[in-house]
């Protein structure tokens, strides 16, 4: 009695793992797949400040394409199984809501995600080192350097002056 219950749940689950299959497959997006048009556009981040830039993926676009929108140049999207793209922000951009268009090289559909532009142009954070000194930082740097390396020498110099003295 225990096998066949355990064969009516195995045989069961079994079935619903082999319906569920062709839906899934069959909702994956506007191209329904590779080679038919872009599928899971994303951005990041969705919310992007004046000026700044703006990462773009979408997948199903083995060929590359171009991705599009007001707030922004066209821009090149990467060949691939998953295309990448960045988009800078005009910096006149009006803030508020907007949608980038994908259409992949290879066909004419076209999908679609939308992100916000936010008003000012944000910190400046996260350089990590990317930024040199400034003319002023190395003149200033230049004449520290310059004034320890003659306070050196002087110091040195009246140490043998009073040396060969006491000798």
């Amino acid at each position: 009695m225990r096998a066949s219950r355990v064969l009516a749940v195995t045989a069961t689950a079994f079935a619903a793992v082999g319906l569920a299959v062709p839906m899934a497959a069959a909702t994956n997006g506007p191209g329904n797949g590779p080679g038919n048009g872009p599928t899971n556009v994303t951005v990041n981040p969705s919310s992007v400040h004046q000026g700044a830039t703006m990462q773009v993926s979408a997948m199903g676009c083995g060929q590359g394409g171009k991705v599009w929108s007001n707030a922004f140049p066209t821009t090149n999207l990467s060949a691939g199984s998953t295309g990448f793209a960045t988009a800078h922000i005009r910096p006149n951009a009006t803030p508020g809501q907007y949608n980038l268009s994908v259409r992949c090289s290879d066909n004419d559909r076209i999908a679609t995600q939308r992100f916000t532009v936010l008003a000012g142009q944000g910190a400046q954070g996260g350089l990590g080192g990317s930024m040199g000194p400034s003319s002023v930082e190395m003149q200033i740097g230049g004449g520290l350097v310059a004034a320890s390396a003659i306070g050196g020498a002087v110091f040195i110099v009246r140490r043998r002056q009073t040396g060969h003295a006491a000798v």
